[in-house]
């Protein structure tokens, strides 16, 4: 469906179908309790919530992408794209949110075997079961490649001993994707196997690590004796680094994109500075820091978002630069920081606040969005991390040491 007529009748019906589906309370801005998560836990704080995610799920526009035997919609990119459009012009909150859905799934389409794409991808468009990632430890963080949770052969199994660190909401997932040390005789990125594991099996225990933003988002995972089946290998044994690295390319395109998963409306910055900051007769505001701050990050993040258009514009056209999207994580990921600093600036001592209900403004407890957004250019690669990759397969310059 690529012709112009095809993509014009498929636009409307998209967009018949989304007020008739999307009911009205589930196209306003989303806050975190009531996004809707997949997994064993799941949980709806409403009944228009779960009208919109069955229907949703039902369509395949929870993995619009996938195709349809696993359980998406088998859209092409242009079809997506239009969806999104459409869901964006209307409001529509997203259906459903894992990490199976933006990390793990992409990546079995490509390495997965049948049986495991048969086991794991239609569970996750349903928001059966919900994922966690296991990349981190507490001596393998950026180097991520010198990680040392090790699997030893057992027969029909992996015996899985160690700990990961930063696993986004382990204590709320029912399986994990782990990166684990299966051969220490060669090269450190040539020893490492990318296992599937359940979080229920005996020996695998969750610890939630409080966060300066009063959260506790992330968890350490430990594993004792934990013995994994050899069929939740992905991909060759000690070739998971390939794997990896696929992860890792759909989560930088996710902490790209992260405002639009934001876990609260979003304060338009100008609306705020005209607001809180005292006006002169002309209309302008006042304090010349502010306007300059103001105006850089206006520009970088026009700029930004006019990069992610012509990533996606070449993307259609299948003439994609390659280099392009290595810059996207670094440079939304620091724009993000930059403006949470200009808001705390605007703000004053009422940005310090931690809790502030009812701020008509949708500014309480900004202070904890600019603690938790610092994780933005850590997370899936330090900026440190993308700069060297970014020298290195988009410049063609010697390597920098970095691990990837």
């Amino acid at each position: 469906m690529e012709g112009s007529d095809a993509l014009i009748a498929f636009r409307e019906e998209v967009n018949a179908w989304l007020k008739l589906c999307c009911p009205l309370s589930q196209r306003r801005p989303i806050v975190q309790k009531e996004q809707i998560w997949g997994g064993r836990q799941r949980y709806f704080h409403s009944d228009d919530a779960r009208i919109w995610f069955e229907a949703a799920r039902d369509r395949g526009f929870t993995a619009p992408e996938w195709p349809v035997r696993y359980g998406g919609a088998g859209l092409s990119v242009t079809e997506a794209s239009i969806l999104r459009e459409e869901m964006q012009a209307l409001g529509c909150r997203p259906p459903l949110y894992d990490q199976g859905l933006w990390m793990l799934g992409p990546t079995l389409l490509v390495f997965g075997s049948e049986a495991q794409k048969q086991q794991h991808l239609p569970a996750i468009c349903r928001g059966e079961i919900r994922w966690a990632q296991g990349y981190s430890e507490p001596a393998a963080g950026s180097d991520l490649a010198n990680l040392q949770t090790k699997a030893e052969d057992d027969g029909d199994f992996f015996r899985v001993n160690g700990s990961k660190i930063w696993t986004t909401k382990a204590d709320e997932a029912d399986w994990i994707f782990c990166l684990v040390r299966t051969d220490d005789s060669g090269p450190k990125q040539q020893g490492i196997s990318f296992l599937l594991i359940d979080l229920a099996t005996p020996g695998v225990s969750v610890s939630p690590i409080p966060l300066i933003s009063g959260e506790s988002d992330f968890c350490q995972t430990f594993f004792d004796d934990v013995l994994v089946p050899k069929a939740n290998l992905v991909g060759e044994l000690h070739g998971g680094w390939a794997v990896a690295k696929e992860v890792l390319r759909h989560e930088r395109q996710l902490m790209s994109s992260f405002e639009s998963m934001a876990e609260k409306p979003k304060v338009n910055i100008v609306e705020l500075a005209t607001q809180r900051m005292k006006r002169q007769d002309d209309g302008a505001i006042s304090n010349l820091d502010v306007r300059v701050s103001l105006a850089r990050h206006l520009m970088r993040d026009r700029a930004v978002k006019q990069l992610g258009e012509r990533i996606e514009q070449q993307g259609r056209a299948r003439c994609g630069d390659p280099g392009l999207p290595l810059l996207m994580k670094y440079l939304s990921t620091r724009e993000i920081q930059q403006k949470n600093e200009i808001k705390l600036k605007i703000l004053g001592y009422r940005g310090l606040s931690l809790s502030a209900p009812d701020d008509p403004d949708g500014c309480d407890s900004m202070v904890k969005q600019w603690a938790f957004d610092k994780a933005l250019t850590i997370a899936g690669g330090t900026s440190e991390i993308q700069l060297n990759i970014i020298a290195k397969r988009g410049l063609g310059l010697p390597s920098g040491g970095s691990s990837e």
